[in-house]
Parts: C-alpha cells; structure tokens; sequence
C-alpha cells in the first residue's frame, strides 16, 4: 500500500481518538482541532520513518507540540467585539453530564435512587412508583424531595447545573 493511502486510512481510523486527546489537553474545541492538524501535519513529514504503530508517535507529537504552544504566547490573533461564527458544540458534554450525574445518583441511598429513577427517568407516576416498590405515595414524595435536596448540593452536578434533572423538578405534581 502507497504512503498516502497508509497515511489517510491512519487519520480516518484514529482522527476521532486523537481529536479527544487534543481536546483533553487544550479544553477547546477550535484549539484542539489545530492542535491535531499541526500534528498530523508534522506526521506525515516523518510517515516514511515510523516503524510501528503510528498512533503513539502522533500522540507524542501532539503533546509536545501543545508543551510549546503553552510555552510561547500567541500573537497571530486579535480580539474582536463581532465574532465571524458560533463556536462549535462540545461533542463530549452530553457524555461528561451523564457521567456527573451517574456518581450523584451513586452517592444516594437505594431507596431514593429507585424514587428518582422510576419518578424522572422511567417518568412513572407517584402511585405507579409507590406500587412498584410497595410503599405509600407519601414515602415517594418525601424521599423524592430528599433524593433531589442531597443532588442539588452534590458536588458532581453543583458545576453543571444545566443537567436534564433540574428540568424534571418542577414536572412533579
């Protein structure tokens, strides 16, 4: 197989891996995305020379290079009141909120975290809910509120307030 061919089914096999590297080492989309080209860029400078697996070789790259943009201040930009468009959309957010919300629901008792479940994410009824785990609608109510009170104060959510439960709150009758 030709150099270019080995060298493009590279980027379409691992680009995805790499971009979530860049974005873990730089936390922006815009600067991630350059941080990849420049290290592919400068990849396929040395294609000829890698011996193994190229993803480590790039990896490596990609982190020295990112160590010597930290290092030097960039100058090639200057702010601007317009910008000339949106800033691209965290492909990883709805991944890290869920992630966030899976260790909250964890740190709560069994009990309330069956309420939570079956009440805002099956969407069960206060009665259906009472039925399924053989308590009254009072027992789910309060430990619904309970439930909601400690994920309010929970570290995980306290940054990301913009998770889906805070939505379902007010949907409680």
């Amino acid at each position: 197989m030709a150099e270019p061919d080995r060298f493009a089914e590279f980027v379409t096999a691992r680009s995805t891996r790499l971009l979530r590297t860049a974005y873990l080492l730089t936390h922006d989309w815009a600067n991630a995305e350059d941080l990849l080209q420049t290290s592919l860029a400068k990849a396929w400078f040395a294609w000829r020379r890698i011996q193994a697996d190229p993803e480590p070789y790039v990896r490596k790259v990609m982190v020295n290079t990112y160590a010597s943009w930290w290092r030097r201040r960039w100058n090639g930009e200057q702010p601007t009141l317009d910008l000339p468009e949106g800033a691209g959309r965290d492909e990883y957010a709805p991944i890290e909120d869920r992630q966030s919300l899976w260790a909250a629901l964890r740190r709560l008792p069994r009990r309330q975290r069956a309420v939570v479940v079956l009440r805002y994410f099956e969407d069960l009824s206060e009665a259906d809910t009472a039925e399924i785990l053989g308590t009254s609608v009072g027992t789910v109510k309060s430990q619904a509120a309970r439930a909601l009170a400690k994920l309010r104060v929970d570290p995980a959510l306290a940054a990301r307030s913009d998770l889906a439960l805070t939505a379902h709150e007010g949907a409680t009758p």
